[in-house]
């Protein structure tokens, strides 16, 4: 073998695991988990189920969904939710769309499996939206959830 082979690969072994990861980028993540433990873990997350957030809206709390979903995927189910906010998930953190996420009421995020839903309501958090929860099991739950009896 060549040295031009041998070398890059004696490097990559060597050096492989020192640089795995971004040890910086591992702290803000340490720092996000942090308060996260077995007994708490679901009040952590902030999660509301489908049952909770027709409840609070039954009650006439003040309650703000916000869909993450893509223009095309609101466009075939939308929220209807009088005050209800769609920001695509990659506009959620623009100056604009974060001026727009009211702080003195308690808003629900939401997508379609809950995925996108708990990262974006996560990272609102750490950013200083305390007011954030996020809908467990997304707009697939929810509708699963509704029918006559339980939507109005």
């Amino acid at each position: 073998m060549s040295k031009y082979v041998i070398l890059p690969l004696i490097a990559l072994l060597l050096g492989g695991p020192v640089m795995a990861y971004d040890a910086g980028l591992a702290q803000t993540y340490q720092h996000l988990f942090a308060s996260f433990d077995e007994q708490q873990t679901a009040k952590a997350l902030h999660l509301m189920t489908p049952e909770q957030i027709m409840g609070a809206l039954k009650k006439g709390e003040p309650l703000v969904i916000l869909d993450v979903r893509t223009e095309r995927e609101q466009s075939i189910v939308g929220v209807t939710q009088p005050g209800a906010l769609h920001m695509p998930l990659n506009q959620v953190f623009t100056p604009e769309k974060l001026a727009q996420i009211p702080t003195d009421k308690k808003v629900v995020v939401t997508c379609q499996s809950g995925a996108r839903a708990l990262a974006v309501s996560m990272a609102l958090r750490d950013i200083g939206f305390d007011n954030v929860y996020c809908m467990k099991g997304g707009l697939k739950k929810l509708i699963e959830y509704l029918d006559p009896k339980t939507a109005f």
